[in-house]
């Protein structure tokens, strides 16, 4: 099942903090941890999320900071895959807030 193509302002409307990719349909945000166990046990999380959605984030990784970028290969962009998966990551950082 292909997903269809939002764009990246349709999503942003419906986010927090994220923010337009330069040059391409895209979404990105900079999660910052504690320390680096934290950025791993974040990433962890999102990953088996990914995996199960079969919808992976680029993203790297230095010492505490977690930089993501969201978008839909085969619709050519953002679509509602990556509001999902956006959503999914805001609730998992949330938790090491607490």
């Amino acid at each position: 099942m292909s997903a269809t193509k939002i764009g990246a302002a349709a999503a942003l409307a419906r986010l927090d903090g994220w923010h337009a990719a330069e040059g391409r349909d895209a979404i990105t945000k900079e999660f910052r941890f504690r320390d680096f166990n934290g950025a791993f046990a974040f990433m962890t999380r999102v990953a088996l999320y990914a995996e199960r959605h079969d919808h992976h984030p680029e993203w790297t990784n230095v010492y505490n900071r977690v930089e993501a970028c969201l978008t839909t290969h085969d619709a050519g962009g953002v679509s509602d895959k990556d509001v999902a998966l956006a959503h999914f990551m805001d609730q998992a950082f949330a938790h090491f807030r607490e």
